[in-house]
């Protein structure tokens, strides 16, 4: 079973320098039908003006994973890290006892666009980590490749908790396929392009969640970037 969940039906937070959409209840926008999926907490597609960013601020106990579709991205934090991340980077941060840092827009000329999201731990207290890995266009054009897991698996980050995180680039004309195993759901978002799961029309910011079906078929007449997290099912 696929059931959509649009792009315009998401919450929507306008700050000028920041223009945001949460596909979960997050800060002031609260949907009791969408408060998470399972452990998925957080999907947020997020456009930072030239030059701004999220100042320094805290988290625990939470696995935080970014994706940079657009733009350079600074970070920072407590843990001492400092990197810049581009197109096909994912960045994990798993929030343990407690971190603080900081993202910004690190070009002056250029938005950025990028996806943040959150999975629930499956312990709290734990040392806080941090990881960051580019994946080339290559290793995700026309299939859904592995970025995130709970066991590093093909060069994926390491994520505390049994969820993994695919990202695909779906040429036009072309189809992908994917198994799910059983027992497990999953969850797709559209960060760009039009696209065709399993029959069903998803749009840019579109998401859906994906019950009971063991294979995805996605398809797209001019191509499309997608994002895709496996998890237990919810029920």
């Amino acid at each position: 079973m696929i059931t959509p969940r649009r792009s315009e039906d998401r919450g929507h937070a306008d700050h000028g320098w920041l223009d945001s959409y949460h596909t979960f209840s997050f800060a002031d926008y609260h949907d009791p039908e969408f408060v998470q999926f399972g452990l998925l907490r957080v999907v947020n597609q997020d456009r930072v003006a030239p030059g701004r960013g999220f100042g320094t601020h805290g988290h625990r106990d939470m696995e935080i994973v970014s994706y940079v579709l657009d733009g350079v991205m600074e970070h920072r934090d407590s843990m001492g890290n400092g990197s810049q991340m581009r197109p096909g980077d994912v960045q994990l941060m798993s929030a343990g006892t407690g971190v603080t840092h900081s993202e910004f827009n690190g070009s002056g000329e250029d938005p950025l666009h990028f996806l943040q999201m959150w999975v629930f731990p499956r312990e709290g207290g734990t040392p806080p980590r941090y990881e960051q890995k580019h994946f080339p266009d290559d290793e995700r054009r026309g299939r859904l490749r592995l970025v995130v897991s709970p066991d590093g698996a093909d060069g994926s980050l390491t994520i505390g908790q049994d969820a993994r995180l695919f990202a695909g680039l779906v040429e036009g004309g072309d189809t992908v396929r994917h198994a799910i195993p059983d027992g497990r759901a999953a969850w797709l978002h559209v960060a760009r392009g039009d696209v065709e799961l399993n029959g069903e029309p998803l749009r840019p910011g579109d998401g859906a969640a994906i019950r009971d079906e063991r294979e995805l078929q996605l398809a797209s007449s001019a191509g499309a970037e997608v994002v895709l997290w496996e998890l237990p099912d919810p029920a």
